[in-house]
């Protein structure tokens, strides 16, 4: 099995990637291409992404080396599996991949341990536990409207509300809008509120500040995806002392903790999402709550399907050897 390949798909919804491997780990193709999550972009399109970005991946590469492949799949439907092994075996691999969730392949992403919890905060949030490299309990993941606590999303959110509440506090103390002179909208503010006008209103600025909180009010309204984009902003003013985005860092942390807390029995908890990956404040903040437990983060997802594609393949010592080689850069 020498010359044998095993193909891992990550596809989710914004992109999707595919990784092909040899059985020692090294990558021999790598690709990516548009949303692959079959219910939020329907099926039709979700397959075109996972085939162009296989094709891509595969080159010149010969199909019928490939001897095992998963593809990892958010929101994947029944009705996925036998569209897959069409493409699969239009590139002469003769058996479809097993098709999974998402979910345990960014925990695979960073732990070779069968037992564990994922930890993912990017635009939304939640917590899994894994048993045997499956989904064995999840807690939030319940979208930006009722859940997903400790997202960039409800970050952004509640810098939003801090934002324009601070505004409208300060037309109550000052309703001819009179400041100091060169505050935004006519108010004195602090960091993360002046970050949040800018961001929703550039250099125009209204007359006084409650102007300047019905606008935000009503762009964030307009677009409520906009809010996600503010968490960078609350990482960036928490590093200065900002008071308002530290207690937004603080209580992020805290219901991200609480959340993979219900679900984590034994082994590591992986960070997965932009969130957590990225190095900030939020991150430093979970990781220090987390206290003794072993803390991973995610890397390849593409690669970490593979390898699970690899590891019925492999004897179990050998395949937590060549965990790094597939998931890593």
């Amino acid at each position: 099995m020498t010359n044998s390949l095993v193909v891992g798909v990550d596809a989710g919804a914004t992109s999707t990637r595919v990784a092909v491997h040899a059985l020692d780990g090294t990558r021999v193709g790598y690709a990516r291409a548009g949303a692959g999550n079959p219910t939020a972009h329907g099926l039709a399109k979700a397959v075109g992404a996972i085939a162009e970005a296989l094709g891509q991946a595969l080159g010149s590469h010969d199909g019928s080396r490939v001897v095992a492949s998963l593809a990892g799949v958010a929101g994947t439907v029944e009705a996925l599996k036998p569209e897959l092994a069409k493409v699969w075996g239009e590139h002469g691999i003769t058996v479809g991949p097993r098709v999974t969730g998402d979910v345990p392949i960014a925990y695979v992403a960073g732990s070779p341990a069968p037992e564990g919890a994922l930890l993912l905060s990017g635009t939304g949030a939640v917590a899994a536990r894994i048993s045997g490299f499956q989904l064995a309990a999840i807690a939030d993941g319940l979208g930006w409207l009722l859940g997903d606590e400790g997202s960039g999303f409800w970050i952004g959110r509640e810098a939003a509300r801090a934002a324009v509440a601070a505004l409208d506090r300060r037309t109550a103390e000052d309703p001819t809008g009179g400041a100091p002179e060169g505050a935004a909208g006519g108010a004195a503010t602090g960091m993360l509120v002046e970050l949040v006008v800018e961001h929703f209103l550039g250099a125009e600025r209204g007359p006084t500040p409650r102007k300047d909180a019905d606008r935000v009010v009503r762009l964030a309204q307009a677009d409520h995806m906009r809010l996600a984009a503010l968490s960078a902003l609350v990482s960036r003013a928490a590093a200065e002392g900002d008071p308002l985005a530290l207690d937004i860092v603080r209580r992020a942390a805290g219901h991200l903790v609480a959340t993979v807390r219900r679900v984590h029995v034994s082994g590591p908890v992986v960070l997965a999402g932009s969130v957590l990956t990225s190095e900030g404040p939020v991150r430093e903040a979970v990781r220090e709550l987390l206290g003794d437990v072993t803390v991973t983060t995610a890397q390849d997802g593409a690669g970490a399907a593979a390898w699970l594609a690899a590891r019925a393949l492999l004897d179990p010592r050998e395949a937590e050897e060549l965990h790094p080689r597939f998931v890593g850069p």
